[in-house]
């Protein structure tokens, strides 16, 4: 895998693709996975892109519309939203000559779901 490629998580049939951080430790394939996305998010510009995509009404927004909210260069804005595709938070299509972009369903539940912690009483899922 190269520098560029991340892995796109929670692909997998079984519908459990995480567990949570709480229930096992994680083998070294797991943790280099996950790190990839978390190292994704752990840019701001890329942090407040996602946040930008997922409340938007209507769950799309085109790049045209991004852009002028940084005091980045159009390629900058592209270049970041590419680290969130390729991490498998977010996709893209092209309608002329924008591109429109949202968050995949699920991506951000998967996450919610590995960070969170089981509430005293509770069975681990």
């Amino acid at each position: 895998m190269s520098k560029q490629e991340l892995a796109v998580i929670g692909q997998d049939t079984d519908g459990d693709c995480c567990g949570r951080l709480a229930s096992a430790p994680l083998d070294d394939e797991r943790a280099a996975e996950l790190a990839k996305v978390f190292k994704a998010l752990g840019d701001p510009v890329r942090l407040r892109l996602l946040s930008m995509i997922a409340s938007r009404e209507g769950g799309e927004v085109c790049v045209c519309e991004m852009t002028p909210a940084f005091d980045l260069s159009q390629p900058t804005i592209s270049h970041h939203l590419k680290l969130l595709r390729q991490a498998g938070l977010i996709d893209c299509e092209r309608r002329g000559t924008w591109v429109y972009y949202w968050v995949l369903p699920g991506a951000l539940d998967r996450l919610a779901g590995f960070l969170t912690t089981p509430q005293a009483g509770q069975v681990p899922a």
